[in-house]
């Protein structure tokens, strides 16, 4: 990598140029202008996206669907997405006998439709239709105040303001919050109110409690409030050596949106109905962070998948969405897997959190990815005029934290415990009925700790774009040594590097791309002290396809930064070479030419795991029987670890099989989402 003027990287190694004769042999030189924007609405690969005539406007499993329809399978649900006001002969179609529309959700120009399995092609006949996907299930995927970092730099320069997350709304979108839990109790003397704001359910269940247990637990882990303790001389206290088990935004509102039944699962017309309302009421309830602890397989592209739309329209809007990674990491034999990240942690706009295992201490130096938290690159794809596949391969997740048999809140009489009663650690040693606490392991505890991080941001912050709020995320994490960006993204969670600069931040007026970023002209130093042991910051961001480093990131205005774009546009590849668009970012950011696995260090330290170029590649990753350093063979239709096989679309590990069978250990072996 070397650093000119335009800040262009070329690619030198050997790796890089076997990856790239690879990469011509099974299906071309990388198309060019690949994650570039200049017109500040839509990518460079998104406009080529746009101009083709595209063969495909309905997605794959409906289309496999209709293929293996069998008698009597008549009926259907799918997500109908438009571009555009239905025409006159679009409504007689949608108001014909046998077709019926269950939700309109007016904010994302879509509807859910129930109609015979017939009738989709001619639905997607229509020029208004933009595209057709099934209305696929969604379900759960299941000490963090010291261990982050979240207990220090908790005040504001120059305030005497407590960060706490007093005043910001946090949407937990999972099975329902118990209302008579201790942990969402408001802070302070005397105060016994509920912090939970408002509470609405679309599962069609008419309750918004948490009969799972799934959503309560979430919530508490980013927003349980201090009074929610074990008593420090219980033997818990042995195993789980902190006696608070307080959130990272302790005092933050809480709104209940229940979108998971009583058994764990929803749809994705209910999902999109709750960030529906999101979008509506995100300004009465100060709704800044939304956190999905849910998924399911991500299939379509980014750019046609439904409830990736509606997430980045909530981040266009200026709401941080934090999804869970997933936690397919690992077969059933207990072998490395790629590639299986879930929607919605496969859109771009999102903070897409993976699950990092702390061994139960506070300290970070034995800090770990956990071996089921769901790997990199995003597999999801669309479809061009002539069959051909094209898959969207961003690097993914973001960062980690914490998510190994994390304590946290317990709903009353939940299933989960009735279905894994061993994870009802500390039921004998809390005197009170409402102050259960459980533990759970997986992305989904791991995602709710960085949404209460982004409260607390945005408390100290409000003028933060979800862009500068990720971007910090990722800046001051930590790389975890021999773990690679598909595994950990930036790094692990840095609660008070995060802190540290984001009340530093000033976002300019005029948004000029090299303006000042910060209230003060000397740049932080980028390391922190967690427990006397010195942390140093990722001090760079993973974008789309490759990364950036440089101290510009914090100290200069980004045109990355703004609403209706997102972190990785403005990054080029033509011709084996990667560059950054000058418009886009300072001439101070370097971009990088590799996937690298982390020295511990900083990013760009680390060493190549593979190139870049042959991520931005269209449809191949790498050539058949081609190992990468750890052995895990990763391309269209091979083996992405021993003995199991890949097929476009399809998603290795199954939830049922792989996520619940064995949650209840808590051992690093298996978890919820």
């Amino acid at each position: 990598m070397r650093q000119p003027k335009l800040r262009l990287s070329l690619v030198v190694s050997t790796l890089t140029t076997l990856a790239l004769l690879l990469s011509l042999i099974a299906g071309g030189w990388p198309a060019a202008g690949v994650m570039a924007r200049s017109d500040g609405g839509h990518s460079q690969d998104d406009r080529k996206y746009s101009r083709q005539a595209k063969a495909e406007k309905v997605s794959p499993d409906l289309r496999a669907r209709q293929r293996n329809a069998r008698a009597g399978d008549d009926s259907v649900s799918v997500i109908l997405q438009l571009n555009d006001e239905p025409s006159g002969q679009l409504n007689a179609l949608l108001n014909r006998d046998g077709v019926h529309v269950k939700a309109h959700f007016e904010n994302f120009n879509s509807q859910a439709v129930e109609l015979p399995l017939g009738v989709v092609e001619e639905l997607a006949a229509y020029p208004e239709v933009e595209f057709v996907s099934a209305d696929r299930q969604v379900v759960s995927l299941g000490h963090l105040s010291v261990t982050t970092g979240s207990d220090m730099n908790r005040s504001i320069p120059g305030s005497k303001q407590l960060l706490d997350g007093t005043g910001v709304g946090i949407a937990v979108v999972d099975s329902g919050l118990d209302p008579k839990h201790l942990a969402f109790v408001a802070q302070g003397p005397g105060k016994a109110a509920s912090r939970i704001k408002v509470s609405k359910d679309f599962t069609g269940e008419g309750r918004t409690d948490d009969p799972y247990g799934h959503g309560t637990h979430v919530a508490a882990a980013a927003a349980a409030s201090s009074s929610f303790t074990a008593p420090v001389s219980s033997p818990a206290s042995t195993q789980y050596p902190t006696s608070a088990y307080k959130g990272i935004a302790y005092n933050a509102n809480l709104i209940n949106l229940r979108v998971l039944n009583s058994q764990g699962r929803g749809t994705a017309s209910g999902l999109l109905s709750a960030l529906n309302w999101v979008m509506t009421n995100r300004l009465t309830y100060n709704i800044r962070v939304v956190n999905l602890s849910l998924g399911m397989p991500a299939i379509d592209s980014y750019r046609n998948d439904p409830v990736c739309r509606a997430v980045r329209s909530q981040a266009d809007a200026g709401v941080v969405v934090v999804a869970a990674a997933g936690n397919n990491g690992k077969d059933d034999a207990g072998n490395k897997v790629y590639g299986q990240i879930h929607a919605p942690g496969n859109e771009p706009s999102a903070i897409t959190v993976g699950a990092a295992n702390t061994f139960g201490t506070d300290a970070r130096n034995d800090d770990t990815i956990t071996t089921y938290s769901s790997r990199g690159p995003t597999r999801s794809f669309w479809t061009d005029a002539s069959g051909v596949n094209h898959h969207d391969n961003l690097i993914k997740p973001d960062l980690v934290a914490p998510g190994n048999k994390i304590v946290s809140a317990e709903a009353s009489n939940c299933q989960l415990i009735k279905s894994y009663p061993q994870m009802d650690v500390l039921t004998n040693y809390l005197a009170t009925p409402n102050g259960r606490a459980m533990y759970m392991s997986g992305s989904s505890v791991a995602a709710p700790v960085v949404a209460g991080t982004a409260a607390l941001m945005l408390q100290a912050n409000p003028r933060l774009t979800p862009n500068i709020v990720k971007a910090l995320l990722m800046y001051t994490a930590q790389q975890l040594p021999g773990a690679n960006m598909f595994e950990q993204g930036a790094g692990e969670l840095n609660v008070e590097g995060a802190l540290r600069v984001a009340k530093l931040v000033c976002p300019p007026a005029s948004q000029t791309v090299g303006a000042p970023l910060l209230t003060t002209s000397t740049p932080p130093t980028p390391q922190s002290t967690i427990l006397t042991q010195t942390v140093t910051w990722s001090q760079g961001l993973v974008m789309g396809q490759t990364y950036a480093t440089g101290v510009d990131l914090i100290t200069k205005y980004q045109k990355i930064y703004g609403l209706g774009v997102v972190i990785g546009d403005g990054v080029v590849i033509g011709d084996g070479v990667v560059i950054g668009d000058s418009t886009m970012f300072s001439y101070g950011v370097v971009i990088g030419d590799h996937v690298l696995t982390a020295n511990g260090t900083t990013m760009g330290a680390g060493t190549p795991f593979f190139s870049s170029s042959v991520l931005m590649s269209d449809g191949v990753i790498m050539g058949d029987g081609v190992l990468l350093t750890d052995g895990v063979i990763i391309g269209d239709g091979v083996l992405l670890s021993d003995g199991a096989l890949m097929t476009d679309g399809v998603i290795m590990g199954d939830y049922n099989a792989v996520s619940q069978a064995a949650m209840a250990n808590g051992d690093d072996t298996a978890c919820m989402y």
